[in-house]
């Protein structure tokens, strides 16, 4: 059976429970070459190390050679060698550093004579709560404990011992901060979006960088948006970095309370997490070629599918589900199951999970040779690395292929008859009987419902005079009517001052370009309790922002007026969202469910709740393949405040260790902690299967595809304060990609809390009074809590559906400045900008509004006026480009500000109505509007038509770190219907 074969006809689904398939695609997609990876992992500290581990004999009982060990925390990084100040370095989570030691071994490791191009995205994925998050929670958490620790004294016969409770609270709070770290710079050291950053930063890389969390399909997600968003022609390189580090207490107890084994032999007593860190490089397979590099294999594919049920959060156990997904991944590649030789298989550890996975596999392979396909499962040699299993199965096939051996496994990896076998020990991996490359195939699943299917070739030089097998061609779609297929012109578009061209070079890349329609989408920001409220509020000429409530801001702890103090905020203003008490109508969901979700969870079904009402049709009628994307902390606060329960004994060791309390006895210490816990408050059980859906970032993507019942794949993303474009990008990569039939897209966080009111305030990012972009008297930013979530559908979707197009977008551009992670850069916020319209044919001067960033502070707003007059200041402009900012009525609203910018737009475009900015009493002097020119307008005025054109506008979002988006998007017409 050769590669150029389709898939046959004969085969036949063993159980009812599979997916319609999708269309045939028009021909295979471009494979991706790996050409660089490394590996960290506690019994192989390199890639060289990791082939050695994985090639020895097969253990009889799943763990290598006795109890593996679990941490990887002796590996020493040197922070100087990347650049990292040292009043930074100690508020980095430990995985970060590991992190850039993994991102230098990969690209050392792909050093080749091509180089590297400073167009490389960094993905990286990551899986709950990091260390330093843990910290922070639990020193401002601690904070509390102190102050109740000082109730407790000052009311009991404590004080005749001498006990002091002032001293006492004052000296708990050092010790804590000692103990667990104080840094102005903690903020940003904890965020997940930081690592990325920090790694273009060390390695001068000027791509997208974003985080991204799909419980223990992570990896699987950072594969796919890589292998779209090089597909798409928008990056040169792509650096996937995935690790998992077993941190806290949470993950374990609460990964437990599921139910899932322990181990990789299922034994009780074994960690329930492994930790592990991978990195790959990517480049298109062409790339690489001309680049000379060394390729590793190549990925024909990584398709995702999702099985939507309601209820606590599950491995899926539909073999149909399984086999859809690999069928879409032959589909893409152009290749036939009979063609892979080795399969590495997800090894949950669990009966039924495993009995899906082998009637998924014998029905692919049925009819192929006896014993032709190996098996295997690099989990019994590394254990479950969660977030980064996916990378580990993936690096260990690539290898494999690159050594043209195939591994050992151990019994019990998978199915054994029929087509199967199981090798004991290494095997030369012989050359096909054809002729066609050798070939392999990873699958996984995540415990949210979603399976995966990951299809490898070996790299057969183009020197080797072979024939040009299936798997090696560029598909070539047709496009959508009216819309010109473009693709990003290289770097000589990247420097300063240069022109940004009508469109661009033809392309041949599947779906570059094509428009993607909204047709539904909803809001929830401070007292407006829908996206249309939202837009009454943006007329309404005054803000939301106002003292916050004292159960999410206590005062008397939390506040100091005027000064920057340790532990405290210098403001108590924001602009809070209510958080929703009961599921929307029409889900079933049980309250002891419902309590268990964190708040920014049932915000997103709320929303959620609107959009799919405005789309008009019930959600299950979305048929095909989709994903929900939203951008996210990908640390809650809810896990955040359940782990900080866990260590009450820590809490209560220190006080034990206070001087101040030096003249108390056993009994005393036992009976003071008692009350202080009292006071406190128990913990709350995590020893529940629902207590880790109520944790997990992308559970609120899940909670929206799982209630509502859709095959959508859900996945979290974090990009600092850009992370709701960044979740638009990937939804609209996905959709332009085929992998997607419709995605939901947006944001949502609350960061109106105690814990990001002191930390933000530490390093002086919020305002003394309150939120004020472009204004002289612009001083920082007021946070606001906040939600907006789109519904999308490719354009020529959506007028064949019969759908009504809200807006549609046009073009997602991002790049990181990869200078500073704090200070804004012009130059890396216009590469993004032209990077925008190098996908669209039209250009700067064809824009009427840009809706922008606007964090309130002077140098900010100006760098950002100064970055949008290097490619809207064309001298072309008829009109001044109108600029505005949602956030001078809402505040900042974190993850969530580029959904409500994009909100904020798509309501003006609708209403054909330019929005306003408030509290503009004076322009700042340092804004160069009449180099664009361009005016911020203070009430709302008319948007009139051009002729010949749809209103455009465009939406901006800066992150910590360097990370740039910019958004282009233009008025749903009756053209567009």
């Amino acid at each position: 059976m050769n590669g150029d074969e389709k898939l046959s006809d004969q085969r036949t689904a063993t159980a009812g429970d599979a997916p319609p398939a999708a269309p045939a695609a028009p021909g295979p997609a471009e494979p991706v070459a790996i050409v660089g990876m490394s590996a960290l992992y506690p019994r192989a500290r390199g890639i060289g190390e990791l082939w050695r581990l994985l090639r020895a004999d097969a253990p009889t009982s799943g763990t290598a050679a006795g109890p593996a060990p679990r941490s990887l925390g002796d590996i020493e990084v040197d922070v100087a060698r990347f650049g990292i100040p040292p009043a930074q370095a100690a508020s980095l989570a430990r995985l970060q550093l590991l992190m850039i030691e993994a991102a230098r071994q990969c690209l050392d490791d792909a050093s080749g004579p091509g180089g590297l191009s400073g167009r490389t995205d960094v993905v990286v994925g990551t899986c709950l709560g990091l260390d330093r998050q843990y910290a922070n929670a639990l020193r401002v958490d601690g904070a509390r404990y102190a102050r109740d620790l000082a109730g407790a004294l000052a009311d009991g016969p404590w004080q005749e011992a001498g006990a002091d409770p002032g001293a006492a609270e004052r000296e708990l709070n050092d010790v804590l901060a000692r103990r667990l770290g104080a840094s102005p710079h903690d903020r940003v050291g904890e965020m997940a979006s930081t690592i990325p950053a920090r790694i273009a930063s060390a390695f001068k890389l000027r791509g997208r960088t974003l985080a991204v969390e799909s419980a223990d399909a992570t990896s699987y997600w950072a594969l796919a948006h890589a292998v779209d968003s090089l597909r798409a022609g928008l990056t040169d390189a792509v650096l996937v970095v995935v690790g998992q580090r077993d941190e806290g207490r949470f993950a374990r107890r609460a990964l437990a309370a599921k139910g899932l084994a322990s181990g990789p032999d299922g034994a009780a007593d074994a960690p329930v997490l492994a930790e592990g860190l991978g990195a790959m490089l990517l480049k298109r397979r062409s790339t690489a070629r001309r680049d000379g590099d060394r390729v590793y294999a190549s990925v024909l594919d990584c398709a995702l599918r999702h099985e939507g049920r309601p209820g606590t959060f599950r491995y899926s156990l539909s073999a149909g589900h399984r086999r859809a997904a690999a069928e879409a991944a032959h589909r893409t590649a152009g290749v036939a199951p009979g063609s892979v030789g080795l399969v590495e298989c997800a090894g949950h550890g669990t009966a039924a999970v495993g009995l899906a996975e082998r009637e998924a596999l014998a029905a692919l392979h049925a009819g192929a040779p006896r014993a032709s396909v190996a098996l295997g499962s690099v989990r019994d040699r590394l254990g479950h690395t969660f977030a980064n299993a996916g990378l580990a199965g993936v690096t260990k096939a690539a290898l494999a292929l690159h050594h043209r051996t195939v591994p050992p496994a151990p019994t019990g990896a998978g199915p054994t008859a029929g087509p199967f076998r199981v090798p004991r020990t290494a095997e030369p991996w012989e050359p096909t009987a054809d002729g066609t490359p050798r070939r392999a195939a990873v699958v996984g699943a995540s415990l949210t419902g979603t399976v995966c299917h990951v299809l490898l070739e070996e790299h057969v030089p183009a020197s080797a005079g072979t024939p040009v097998q299936a798997g090696t061609a560029q598909a070539r779609t047709p496009q959508a009517v009216g819309t010109p297929l473009v693709v990003p012109p290289g770097d000589r578009l990247t420097g300063d001052g240069a022109a940004v061209p009508r469109g661009g070079a033809a392309s041949s890349v599947r779906g570059a370009g094509e428009p993607v329609a909204i047709v539904g989408f909803g809001g929830r920001f401070a007292d407006s309790p829908d996206a249309d409220g939202f837009w009454r509020t943006m007329l309404s000429g005054r803000d939301r922002i106002g003292p916050l409530p004292a159960e999410s801001f206590d005062r008397d702890l939390y506040h100091a007026p005027g000064a920057l103090a340790r532990g405290r905020s210098y403001t108590d203003l924001g602009a809070p969202v209510p958080v929703p008490s009961a599921p929307p109508a029409g889900l079933r969901v049980p309250p002891h469910r419902y309590a268990a979700m964190d708040a920014a969870q049932r915000l997103g079904l709320d929303v959620a709740a609107e959009m799919f009402a405005r789309y008009g049709r019930p959600p299950h009628t979305l048929t095909g393949a989709g994903t929900v994307a939203v951008g996210s902390n990908l640390g809650l606060s809810r896990e955040r405040r359940l782990h900080t329960g866990l260590c009450l004994d820590d809490l209560e060791a220190d006080v034990r260790s206070l001087a101040a309390l030096g003249a108390l006895g056993p009994d005393e210490f036992e009976a003071l902690t008692k009350l202080v816990r009292d006071r406190f408050g128990e913990p709350v059980p995590v020893d529940l299967p629902t207590t880790w859906d109520g944790c997990v970032a992308s559970g609120i993507a899940a909670l929206v595809g799982n209630e509502h019942r859709l095959d959508a794949v859900p996945v979290a993303v974090e990009a600092a304060c850009a992370s709701s474009l960044a979740a638009l990008d990937v939804a609209v990569g996905r959709l332009r990609s085929g992998a997607a039939d419709y995605a939901v897209a947006g944001g949502v966080e609350l960061p109106c809390n105690a814990r990001d009111m002191v930390l933000c305030s530490s390093l002086g990012l919020l305002s003394h009074s309150r939120i004020t972009p472009f204004d002289a008297a612009a001083d920082g930013f007021t946070p606001g809590d906040g939600c907006a979530l789109f519904l999308l559908k490719r354009l020529a979707d959506a007028r064949r559906d019969g759908d009504q197009v809200f807006g549609v977008l046009r073009a997602v551009g991002a790049s990181n400045d990869a200078k500073s992670l704090i200070a804004p850069d012009a130059d890396g916020q216009a590469r993004a900008v032209r990077q925008a319209f190098a996908q669209v044919e039209f250009g700067p001067d064809d824009v009427d509004y840009l809706e922008a960033h606007g964090t309130g502070t002077r140098l900010g707003d100006r760098v950002e006026i100064a970055a949008a007059a290097q490619v809207y200041g064309t001298g072309r402009r008829g009109t001044p480009l109108h600029i505005g900012s949602a956030k001078s009525f809402l505040g900042h609203t974190f993850a969530a500000a580029g959904a409500a910018g994009l909100l904020r737009t798509l309501q003006a475009l609708r209403r054909a109505t330019l929005p306003p900015s408030v509290n503009l009493s004076e322009l700042s002097p340092d804004l160069a509007l009449d180099a664009v020119p361009a005016r911020v307008a203070t009430e709302p005025l008319p948007w009139p038509a051009r002729p010949g054109r749809p209103r455009r506008a465009a939406v901006s979002a800066f992150g910590t770190g360097g990370i740039n988006y910019h958004l282009l998007i233009e008025e749903g017409t009756d053209a567009t219907r």
